[in-house]
């Protein structure tokens, strides 16, 4: 599995929700700002996102984006999948029939698969922020949060 710019934008920008949606919708181009992501782009991406469930869009003069349930309620496979990344993290191999240990060897890539796709369902978007909130203390960096 490659994260593309796709993928790592859309973690981005939930991260950002994450943080500072708490108190108010966030916008586009706030967003946009702090995680330098183009605007059009990063609206595109949270249609998606929204469309999902992940993020609910909030009209009006103070309107912009919250997270659309809990984040610890949100893993990396659902907001990659919601913008149409591809969570196949190994590539598929098909077995040859004539040759025995090409089963053997199929057998483990889809044990390997399985496996790291479940890990990629069972990181929440929770688990990502405290991560990256521990490795940005770690290098003294407190001031603010980009991702």
């Amino acid at each position: 599995m490659k994260l593309t710019r796709r993928g790592h934008y859309s973690v981005k920008a939930m991260l950002d929700l994450v943080v500072w949606a708490k108190k108010q919708p966030v916008t586009v181009k706030a967003i946009a700002n702090r995680q330098s992501i183009p605007a059009p782009y990063l609206e595109k991406l949270l249609i998606e996102l929204r469309q999902a469930g992940l993020v609910q869009s909030v009209r009006g003069m103070h309107g912009g984006y919250v997270l659309g349930r809990s984040a610890k309620l949100i893993s990396l496979g659902d907001i990659l999948t919601a913008v149409g990344e591809d969570t196949n993290p190994l590539p598929r191999v098909e077995p040859d029939a004539a040759k025995a240990d090409d089963w053997v060897t199929y057998a483990l890539w889809q044990r390997l698969h399985q496996k790291l796709k479940d890990a990629l369902y069972g990181i929440s978007l929770e688990d990502l922020y405290y991560d990256a909130r521990s490795w940005q203390a770690a290098l003294g960096q407190e001031s603010e949060f980009t991702i």
